[in-house]
């Protein structure tokens, strides 16, 4: 059955403007940016078969072009469309937290750390260097790489930091194995961080570990 065959409630794109997009399943809201099905095959269907063939709506997000362009249906031009509404999300995500206090939101900022780093393949180690007002006024990648005491230099980060005019940070770094728990050399590069910066008067606000499904906040565990 085609789109237009079904009742006006039922279509995805009617349902969105009806009931808001929270109203929507993951196949519904591919479906809308499909577009079309195949013969055979609506959109929404489609979008059910591919959603089941890449197992979940973030891996066909994160699959790569070859992958992506390997299904029936599927070719560079969706592909770049898809990689533009991915990356049109991290840029709202950060400015969204770049506007204001980074600890008056904190799921926002969870949620921004998650979509930077949760599909990396190495691990990352995050700064926000903050102002005076817990506001970001810069954030980067500074090592990768396993992170432990041997990776992480508290001298670069204090450089970076005071190159910068920052008041405070935030860390976080990813664990590409999907398990957010923090390590013991988690928490012992973290201390020698706290202890280098309050050196220099700059606090360590938090630092977040971010795993598949789950981003652990150090702060939230009274360990900063």
């Amino acid at each position: 059955m085609s789109l237009k065959q079904l009742p006006p409630e039922s279509r995805p794109r009617e349902k969105l403007l009806a009931r808001g997009a929270l109203a929507l399943s993951d196949a519904e809201l591919l479906a809308i940016f499909l577009r079309t099905g195949l013969q055979g095959m609506n959109a929404i269907e489609l979008a059910d078969h591919l959603l089941k063939q890449f197992g979940s709506l973030r891996a066909l997000l994160s699959a790569s072009q070859a992958q992506f362009c390997d299904y029936k249906g599927l070719g560079p031009a969706k592909f770049a469309q898809l990689q533009a509404v991915v990356e049109m999300t991290k840029r709202y995500l950060a400015e969204t937290m770049k506007k204001g206090d980074a600890l008056t939101s904190p799921e926002n900022t969870k949620q921004y750390l998650s979509s930077m780093l949760r599909d990396r393949h190495r691990e990352a180690f995050y700064v926000l260097f903050l102002d005076n007002q817990h506001r970001v006024v810069e954030d980067e990648i500074l090592f990768e790489g396993t992170i432990d005491a041997a990776s992480v230099y508290p001298r670069e980060v204090v450089k970076r930091a005071m190159q910068h005019n920052a008041a405070a940070l935030i860390l976080a770094h990813n664990h590409p194995s999907g398990i957010a728990e923090p390590s013991d050399a988690d928490r012992r590069i973290t201390r020698r961080l706290v202890d280098a910066l309050a050196l220099v008067d700059i606090r360590i606000l938090d630092h977040f570990v971010v795993g598949d499904g789950e981003v652990v906040s150090f702060a939230e565990r009274g360990w900063i």
